[in-house]
């Protein structure tokens, strides 16, 4: 039997200049009905190139070359009038981040009932009665009551939901999923991969999967296609790559997770830092006059301490509190309870007083690209807090504490003169991590520092933090819902769930023997344990 799709020799260029640049090179591969087949591979190897070339949807300026044929039609020769009909009913995509993918300014029903009428489909009660289908099939709970719901007051993963059920909307045969957990919990993302499987064999469709996430690539591919520099490089069933892989960078990708033991739990090292019962609780304001109707217990009571050389680990789903108690520490945002920095209480200190602090409590976050100034040199970036607080060094002093900082992050002191944006991912974090470094601080607040970054980069940081540390007794508080990287950096975790701790005390302990049903539902889903996850995180 023939393939559904079969792509030959498919190229993507890009022209710059006088140059060519092959972001896509020469590859082939075939997919057929009911089976799965996942593109693997880092940032920029031209997995997402190729997904959107099948359909032709690529950037301007781009040349596209081979064939892609869907049914014995060559899509890349079809007229725009021809693709046009058979994007979003014969084939589908679903993108990496599910509210950028959303309009914000219309309603699921609108959303969903637009790809409808786009082919076809007539009639408000037939449209509605489908939509609500849809939704049921999907999983999102009392579909007839979301149809009037806006994307923003849906939580990531019943967003994700909307955008698999308007994929799947005119019973397509080809689904192209483009990074589609990645910006999701541990939890959420497990319930996804499971709704797809059954999708899939409920409808039996061909699924492209686009992914750098070599777990999920076990769980849910038939074969997999790793690329690297536009060209595939090994291709076979799941189970062959992944017991003899046979090219070096696939092997390097099985081989990237983050490894290694965090530094023995110390319970008699210095305490930097101690929290007694911290609560942050915002206001809900509605009407006219905006009355109080209620609080938000973001953090709702939480007591630490972290010391020196040691991780402490802060765990949980989006919207658990992790961030917003990591920012009550470090006095950003006000909070209620104790903060003892050194033995000297912090919680009621003022923006001036805390400002010597500053040099000593530092921040690392999520996003490079997002923390970092697109305007600045990285030399102005990682010198900005030296000329607040050290006003006594010159120009020249300045750049060469700069430049051991960035040789000390594995960067070449030569590029400090560079912007941001001609630095990959991993180069941005590590310029972030100098940012903080330079200032040589006793206590850093880690805030999701390898989410945004591939596996092999997830693993050279957190190689990095762990040298930091150890050379220079640092105490982190590592916040993190990827259980993975928690489990080789943090010697202690906390657990929580709405604002409050949900499970504490040694890592070590934690990982092998969780008690609350909740940290084993985490633990189920982040180490690809069977269990059911949604019923523990739905409690």
């Amino acid at each position: 039997m023939s393939p559904l799709l079969d792509v030959r020799d498919l190229s993507v260029t890009f022209h710059q200049g006088d140059r060519d640049f092959a972001a896509v090179d020469k590859i082939s591969f075939t997919l057929s009905e009911g089976r799965t087949l996942a593109l693997v591979g880092e940032s920029g190897s031209g997995k997402s190139l190729t997904a959107l070339s099948i359909v032709k949807l690529l950037p301007p300026g781009a040349e596209l070359r081979g064939q892609a044929l869907f049914n014995g039609e060559d899509l890349l020769s079809c007229s725009e009038a021809r693709l046009q009909s058979l994007r979003g009913e014969a084939i589908t995509m679903v993108f990496q981040e599910p509210m950028t993918s959303l309009n914000p300014l219309h309603t699921i029903e609108r959303q969903i009932g637009e790809i409808l009428q786009l082919h076809g489909m007539r009639g408000a009660i037939k449209m509605r009665a489908r939509i609500i289908e849809l939704l049921q099939e999907v999983g999102i709970p009392d579909p007839a009551q979301r149809l009037s719901a806006y994307p923003h007051q849906l939580s990531g993963g019943q967003r994700q939901r909307v955008m698999i059920a308007m994929a799947l909307a005119n019973r397509p045969k080809l689904f192209i999923a483009d990074e589609p957990t990645t910006a999701l919990d541990v939890t959420v993302q497990a319930q996804i991969l499971t709704l797809l499987k059954d999708l899939q064999k409920r409808h039996n469709m061909a699924m492209l999967f686009i992914t750098h996430d070599l777990g999920i690539v076990r769980r849910l591919a038939d074969d997999v296609a790793v690329m690297q520099h536009g060209k595939i490089v090994e291709t076979g069933p799941v189970e062959t790559i992944f017991s003899k892989p046979q090219h070096p960078y696939t092997q390097m990708l099985l081989a990237a997770e983050p490894k290694g033991e965090p530094p023995p739990l110390d319970l008699g090292a210095k305490v930097i830092l101690t929290a007694d019962d911290i609560k942050v609780h915002f206001p809900i304001k509605r009407g006219f006059l905006r009355r109080t109707v209620g609080v938000v217990k973001a953090v709702d009571g939480i007591s630490l301490s972290v010391r020196e050389g040691q991780t402490l680990g802060i765990v949980g789903e989006s919207g658990s509190g992790k961030t917003t108690l990591g920012l009550a520490l470090l006095r950003l945002i006000s909070s209620q309870g104790k903060i003892l920095y050194l033995g000297q209480q912090i919680e009621s200190l003022g923006f001036k007083a805390m400002r010597p602090l500053r040099r000593e409590m530092q921040v690392v976050f999520q996003d490079p690209y997002g923390s970092l100034s697109p305007r600045l040199s990285v030399a102005d970036i990682v010198a900005e807090g030296l000329i607040v607080q050290d006003k006594g060094l010159s120009f020249l002093q300045r750049r060469e504490i700069v430049a051991r900082a960035l040789d000390d992050m594995g960067l070449d002191p030569k590029d400090m003169d560079r912007y941001p944006h001609e630095f990959s991912g991993g180069q941005r974090q590590r310029i972030a991590i100098a940012r903080a470094m330079v200032l040589e601080p006793k206590f850093v607040v880690l805030d999701e520092p390898t989410s945004a970054l591939d596996m092999s980069v997830q693993a050279q940081i957190v190689e990095l933090l762990r040298d930091l540390q150890k050379k220079r007794g640092l105490a982190f508080l590592f916040i993190s819902h990827d259980l993975k990287v928690v489990r080789a950096l943090a010697s202690e975790i906390i657990v929580m769930r709405h604002g409050q701790v949900v499970e504490a005390g040694e890592a070590a302990k934690i990982f092998n023997d969780p008690q609350s049903d909740y940290t084993k539902a985490l633990f189920a889903a982040a180490f690809h344990i069977k269990a059911d996850v949604s019923d523990a995180v739905s409690q």
